[in-house]
């Protein structure tokens, strides 16, 4: 049975949204935030032979680079000044949150709360700078090692390469702020989900173009969409489902009133980790490779150039580490945003209980291991759907990325989860309006 939040929530119709002002400003910055992300990715970085470049950038397009750059929203195929997108971000943070679990200092600024993650913050802000810079400076000597790529090569074409580039990715992580307190939705996460979705009309050009000059039989081309509709169908599904305890209040007292005992329900999702497990396994994996595949087109028997090729879509190598990442930032990702033993001490301080189980430190090893259990449910979801893309790539390479598990999973979810947003946005605004309606009717009383 449906709750009265979700009653209320289908009860929304374009009337009761049209009446949302604060939404509305909400929505319209978010769209006009993304715009101007969109039209950064389209501002070239300067000294670059456009030709040369699309020759080179065309060769590596079927290996790593051609997730990086659905993750740039097409930056990297255009060499524009986004193209390392908020990727040091992403590593940043999962270098943070790892440091967090062994460095005492920042565990304890963990448990600061409010105060101790903007200090949190702050540090990643200048881990993102330095690695940013690193990868930055990275591509400028890949690039000068490419043929006729860089029209002037030397040092101010690197210093310049890597501060716009640097520049571009610190403009990207405050436009995401931005979007996320004063928009609507995770600005990250919505920056990323508009650079996938802004690949999907030409590679669907491209796909039905092939299908009739022959490159591409109508039949594969039908497989692959009945395959996506399939990936996005299994993420809303996984997306929703969560496993629900069943938590029990006993009678209380208070003055003179005795009130009955109520039941509730702990909602624990089968994904708790979110599309953060293939961003972060994606960041890791495109980290120690940025620069080396532009290093291996200027000289292809350097050892740089065999990491590129074991790294490609379709390698063994490159689907194995993909894999054992998801996984693990499925489980390190749910073991720092919900903590057992602290959802028993709340429930124990309120007077809850799970029946059958004992309040205290038995409850938190019964979430525990309930949760661990559903936990490896949703890591294999999430990594034989990050899989569907890469057996389609070994498969049938005329089928881009975009159209893969992680694209879909991402956009999928972050889709999922701005809706809720605006859901909550416009149910606050209807209960506002039934709290002003009863003021009025007191005072006319």
């Amino acid at each position: 049975m449906a709750s009265a939040a979700e009653q209320l929530a289908a009860s929304i119709n374009w009337s009761s949204f049209s009446k949302a002002d604060e939404l509305k400003k909400r929505i319209w910055f978010t769209l006009g935030a993304l715009l101007i992300y969109r039209l950064g990715t389209y501002i070239p970085l300067p000294g670059i032979n456009p030709e040369a470049y699309a020759s080179a950038f065309n060769g590596q397009a079927g290996g790593i680079l051609g997730l990086f750059n659905m993750f740039s929203g097409g930056a990297v195929s255009r060499m524009a000044i986004f193209a390392l997108a908020i990727m040091p971000y992403i590593s940043a943070s999962i270098i943070i949150q790892l440091l967090t679990t062994v460095v005492p200092q920042l565990e304890a600024l963990k448990k600061e709360g409010e105060q101790g993650r903007k200090v949190m913050n702050q540090y990643t802000r200048y881990l993102t700078v330095v690695l940013a810079t690193a990868q930055a400076w990275g591509i400028a000597v890949g690039l000068e090692g490419g043929q006729g790529i860089v029209t002037d090569p030397g040092l101010f074409f690197k210093l310049s390469t890597t501060v716009t580039l640097v520049g571009g990715t610190m403009f990207l992580l405050w436009l995401g702020e931005q979007i996320t307190s004063r928009g609507i939705g995770n600005g990250t996460s919505l920056i990323i989900q508009a650079g996938i979705v802004a690949e999907f009309p030409t590679h669907l050009a491209q796909m039905f173009d092939l299908a009739r000059t022959g490159g591409m039989s109508p039949i594969t081309l039908f497989m692959a969409l009945i395959v996506a509709v399939a990936v996005v169908l299994a993420i809303v599904f996984f997306e929703r489902a969560q496993r629900r305890l069943l938590i029990q209040y006993p009678k209380r007292q208070v003055g003179n009133r005795l009130y009955e005992g109520q039941s509730s329900h702990l909602p624990l999702k089968l994904n708790t980790s979110g599309v953060i497990p293939p961003i972060f396994a994606s960041s890791l994996l495109l980290l120690p490779t940025t620069a080396a595949t532009f290093v291996a087109a200027g000289n292809p028997n350097s050892w740089l150039a065999n990491v590129a090729i074991y790294l490609n879509h379709g390698k063994p190598l490159f689907m194995v580490l993909y894999a054992i990442l998801i996984v693990f930032f499925c489980f390190f990702y749910t073991a720092i945003v919900f903590n057992p033993t602290e959802t028993a001490d709340n429930l124990k301080k309120h007077g809850g209980f799970i029946p059958g189980i004992r309040p205290g430190e038995n409850t938190a090893k019964f979430i525990d291991y309930v949760l661990t259990r559903i936990t490896v449910v949703g890591a294999v979801y999430i990594a034989l759907v990050c899989m569907v893309p890469e057996i389609q790539n070994y498969l049938v390479p005329s089928v881009p990325f975009v159209l893969g598990g992680t694209s879909l999973l991402i956009t999928v979810s972050v889709a999922m989860d701005t809706l809720a947003q605006i859901h909550g946005h416009l149910l606050a605004h209807q209960y506002e309006g039934l709290v002003r309606k009863t003021k009025l009717k007191g005072r006319r009383g």
